[in-house]
């Protein structure tokens, strides 16, 4: 059951059931020992995003200065508090995400944003280059309506470059978060941990300009 690539979601009635165990977590971020969990400091915001295979993507953002923390975990979905081989069923409904937790102080939404857009390609639907299946599909949860309202914009202005470069459709899901759900230990900050280690992460090579959102960069 496990090893069927789906490319279809599952409704809320035909999901996996879940549990009510909450995945045990390391007690702090591998790379700069930081908080995994809330509460955060205030200057704070969250933002939760999808783009393939959750190893390379959350490197990706604890490189960027202004990134408080990160976590990698599975949203989306309709299964609790699933564990990862659920969601490579395509049982779950969840896409692979990275919780993103940035200092409004020291960095912008905009370059969050940018960050997303230029780091994978938002075109493939449900997958990521070789990696297929509905947990690899790209999103953005946000946490506030200002957020999604942001994100929506920004998808807008990298849709008009990706059609100058020859690009389709972007296939992102822009959402209010619902429920996130931590990974298993082993998957937080694993190329930290593995350096070496699997990522197929390979963005379109398009560049995405947000001066037009009138918003930090």
């Amino acid at each position: 059951m496990f090893g069927r690539i789906k490319s279809e979601l599952p409704t809320p009635q035909t999901a996996l059931p879940g549990r009510d165990d909450l995945m045990p977590l390391p007690p702090a971020h591998f790379v700069h020992g930081r908080r995994l969990q809330a509460p955060f400091p205030a200057t704070c915001e969250q933002l939760l995003v999808g783009m393939g295979c959750f190893w390379g993507a959350e490197r990706m953002f604890w490189q960027l200065p202004g990134v408080y923390s990160t976590a990698v975990g599975y949203a989306g979905g309709y299964t609790v508090n699933p564990t990862y081989e659920e969601v490579c069923s395509g049982g779950t409904g969840h896409t692979e995400v990275v919780l993103v937790v940035y200092d409004t102080q020291q960095i912008g939404l905009a370059e969050i944003l940018k960050t997303f857009w230029q780091g994978h390609d938002p075109t493939q639907g449900m997958r990521q280059g070789n990696d297929m299946g509905t947990q690899y599909r790209s999103a953005i949860y946000a946490y506030s309506d200002e957020q999604l309202e942001q994100a929506k914009a920004s998808a807008a202005i990298f849709q008009d470059a990706l059609n100058a470069a020859g690009y389709g459709q972007i296939t992102s899901e822009l959402a209010r978060a619902g429920d996130f759900y931590y990974a298993e230990h082993y998957h937080q900050q694993y190329l930290a941990k593995v350096p070496n280690g699997y990522c197929g992460l390979g963005g379109t090579g398009v560049g995405c300009d947000l001066g037009a959102l009138g918003v930090e960069i």
